[in-house]
């Protein structure tokens, strides 16, 4: 699979995943988009970093706290000796994502207005309905 994939099937609007390989809830919640026939495209977001346009668009539409699109509990993040307490706006957290897309909290969804962390996996749920 290349780095950003489109696969197409039905549904009103596609489905992206900001996808990693070496993770399985990666990979559980594309193997559950794929069953519903639902259109996605895959980010593989190490390959293709976002750019500030996507961050931005993600991180403003997230619903729960900023904090959780960063993979705080991860070592590379530790590494960082940013305190997770001052991710609190929204241009933190992409400054952050930015610098280093390998501490993005994975698998996102984005799908219209949507923003899901599919962690658990079956979290998917809330984007495949129409």
């Amino acid at each position: 699979m290349s780095a950003e994939e489109t696969r197409p099937a039905t549904g009103t609007e596609p489905i992206t995943i900001f996808y990693n390989p070496s993770c399985s809830k990666s990979r559980e919640a594309l193997e559950l988009i794929d069953a519903q026939g639902t259109e996605y495209q895959v980010v593989e977001y190490l390959k293709a970093p976002p750019d500030r346009a996507t961050l931005d668009r993600i991180v403003g539409k997230y619903q729960g706290p900023l904090v959780d699109l960063i993979r705080t509990d991860d070592a590379a993040f530790r590494d960082l000796d940013i305190d997770p307490a001052t991710l609190t706006t929204p241009d933190s957290v992409v400054e952050v994502l930015i610098g280093h897309p390998e501490v993005m909290q994975r698998p996102i969804l984005v799908r219209g207005d949507s923003v899901v962390i599919a962690r658990p996996a079956e979290r998917v749920a809330q984007l495949l309905v129409d």
